[in-house]
């Protein structure tokens, strides 16, 4: 896909805009200021593959944690900074790489100015946000509700405020639950705007919802070429937002590296527990970093043939199963040997 070219901003050790990666963000639920739980979570999802991670400063005891937490972890530290424009000064003090304000709810000008002059100093980037939950009442009056023109004039207004303190370094998110309105907004504002956009649904919901709705959101957005990050906001573990970000940019082709786990929904010709054996390998592969595609198949219709388009293959009979590698069969086992055929053939491939 034709990828829209957008300046390109530093935050931290990362790139984000101008045709960089599409980095993967996600945000902690501990108390920021709680500094062990803090880090803890972040290691945990800097290993599934976070790349930049924001932290809640509801107070200037988690701004000065960021110090610590910073000394510990190994990817760019956002602050997220709501009312008070002294937490964003002390997050920026304290190692922040990134900040996150929205200008709208900072207070005066002159605050604002303070903020931007600390960010201006320290080069540090800001992401200017809005959300549709928040949007101004005389933009809500003006175009007669929340809609995706509202929220690019908010989006705008807020960027022109900064850019009149003659700083550039920014970046943008227009956030809402609404799929169509989301994805509508930041097609509007990706025309008349070169500057980076964060792109996600917001409050997309649990697991299951959340996931859904955010793939549909992502996967209309960044097929249009546009967005230079994402975050999959899900009610629960952060690591499943990570999971569920890395799977989208992988079915989009905007990310390799990891195996691609395809599986058969079952019927009545499943001869075998097909179910369980598709979530065990998927598990399994979610440990190596192949650039692979692994096919768990359950019977003798498609089976064998999806397999064999596969990298490697299971295709499962009465009780026992195939291992298919690069097209060709190599072994019959039995069920209960399946994964741990799989695990030798996963720890050796490429040396034969």
């Amino acid at each position: 896909m034709n990828r829209k070219i957008t300046k390109q901003v530093k935050i931290g050790n990362k790139i984000i805009g101008g045709g960089a990666p599409i980095l993967i963000q996600s945000m902690t639920n501990t108390k920021t200021e709680d500094v062990k739980s803090t880090v803890n979570q972040i290691l945990a999802l800097e290993k599934a593959g976070c790349d930049i991670i924001r932290c809640a400063v509801p107070d200037m005891e988690a701004a000065k944690a960021f110090s610590e937490i910073k000394k510990n972890i190994h990817i760019p530290l956002v602050a997220d900074i709501h009312f008070d424009w002294r937490l964003a000064i002390a997050a920026m003090e304290n190692g922040a790489d990134k900040i996150r304000i929205n200008p709208g709810n900072i207070g005066s000008k002159e605050k604002i100015r303070s903020v931007v002059e600390e960010a201006k100093c320290r080069n540090i980037p800001i992401r200017v946000g809005v959300n549709s939950g928040s949007l101004e009442k005389n933009l809500v009056e003006k175009y007669r509700g929340v809609t995706p023109d509202g929220l690019v004039e908010s989006a705008l207004d807020k960027v022109h405020i900064i850019e009149d303190f003659g700083y550039d370094n920014l970046v943008v998110s227009i956030k809402s639950s609404d799929v169509n309105m989301c994805v509508k907004a930041y097609e509007k504002f990706s025309e008349v705007s070169d500057y980076p956009l964060h792109f996600g649904v917001t409050e997309a919901g649990t697991v299951k919802s959340g996931n859904i709705k955010s793939a549909i959101g992502l996967g209309i957005i960044l097929n249009e070429g546009i967005g230079d990050t994402i975050r999959v906001s899900l009610s629960g573990d952060p690591v499943e937002e990570i999971i569920s970000a890395k799977l989208v940019l992988r079915t989009l082709g905007l990310r390799k590296g990891g195996i691609e786990v395809v599986s058969c929904p079952t019927c009545g010709r499943t001869q075998i527990d097909l179910i369980s054996l598709a979530n065990k390998a998927e598990e399994i592969a979610a440990g190596y970093n192949l650039d692979i595609k692994l096919a768990v198949m359950g019977c003798a219709v498609n089976g064998p043939g999806e397999a064999r388009e596969a990298d490697i293959g299971i295709a499962g009979g009465r009780g026992e199963g195939l291992i298919i590698k690069k097209g060709e069969i190599i072994k019959k086992v039995p069920e209960e040997r399946l994964l741990d055929e799989l695990v030798k053939e996963l720890d050796n491939w490429g040396r034969s």
